[in-house]
């Protein structure tokens, strides 16, 4: 249970992302105001449900193709959101052991759960850092104590960055975490697009609601976020299709054509000052 400190700083007389996030993908770390506008929500846009769903599969894809594929140990996840099933640790350690993560928030609703995502394989490490996102050199600084930031690192952001409203600040955010990762890191990013007149509306009501606010964002500036790094196949696709895995049923039980969030993975590349170890 959080401290007194900290319930101070929980406010549960708006609605807040990463509880209405938590409930649309039915967890149980949300309030009735909370439900009130996720119930509102689903009545202008059942289809979010399905982002939120989709999404969370994603994450899984993507960390365990960078966990298998391209053998990355480390994993830096900004905007943690609040802990549900497959975190990325748990995703991460059942298949490499000895991962490292490190997660990164800054709000008192999703520290209040911090403990949850501490668990660790014996061979791997997790780490909690309360720190911001508007301030990624102190994020990386505060990172290198549980991770090796001379090898790769896998940089999670995942629907996170429409919560920066000014498009060229995301980018900056974004392109000083990259520069202070080696190469061979790769950027993970999924967000919900303005690819639907369902989904900006529902984004309208969520702003409207008191809660921070999150813009959605077209598929071209989803698609900037990886400007120098070389993307992976299938590049910036809906969230059910990147790389859609036999036992999973995203493209059967949703109608991935309609799903509004994209997402990508791009990686870092090596060059003449950093050769491929």
């Amino acid at each position: 249970m959080p401290d007194d400190s900290l319930r101070l700083r929980i406010d549960t007389s708006k609605p807040h992302s990463a509880r209405f996030w938590n409930y649309f993908v039915g967890g149980k770390d949300n309030y009735e105001v909370d439900r009130e506008i996720g119930d509102q929500i689903k009545s202008i846009f059942p289809g979010l449900v399905d982002v939120a769903v989709t999404s969370r599969r994603f994450l899984g894809r993507a960390v365990r193709y960078l966990a298998v594929e391209q053998g990355v140990r480390q994993f830096l996840d900004v905007g943690t959101g609040l802990p549900t099933a497959d975190n990325t640790h748990e995703v991460a350690q059942r298949v490499a052991p000895d991962s490292r993560i490190v997660y990164v928030d800054n709000d008192p609703v999703v520290l209040a759960h911090a403990n949850a995502l501490l668990t660790s394989t014996p061979e791997g490490r997790t780490a909690y850092l309360d720190a911001d996102l508007y301030d990624p050199e102190a994020v990386l600084e505060a990172a290198a104590g549980t991770l090796d930031l001379s090898r790769p690192v896998g940089l999670m952001i995942l629907n996170t960055l429409g919560h920066v409203a000014d498009y060229e600040q995301a980018r900056d955010l974004v392109r000083r975490l990259m520069a202070g990762l080696p190469a061979g890191s790769h950027l993970v990013i999924s967000d919900s697009t303005a690819t639907s007149e369902g989904m900006i509306a529902a984004s309208e009501a969520y702003n409207a609601s008191g809660a921070v606010p999150y813009y959605v964002r077209p598929v071209a500036e989803i698609t900037g976020f990886f400007d120098g790094l070389e993307l992976v196949e299938p590049g910036v696709v809906r969230v059910p299709q990147w790389r859609p895995e036999p036992t999973e049923v995203d493209a059967a039980d949703v109608d991935a054509a309609g799903v509004d969030a994209y997402c990508g993975v791009g990686r870092k590349p090596w060059g003449i000052s950093s050769p491929r170890p």
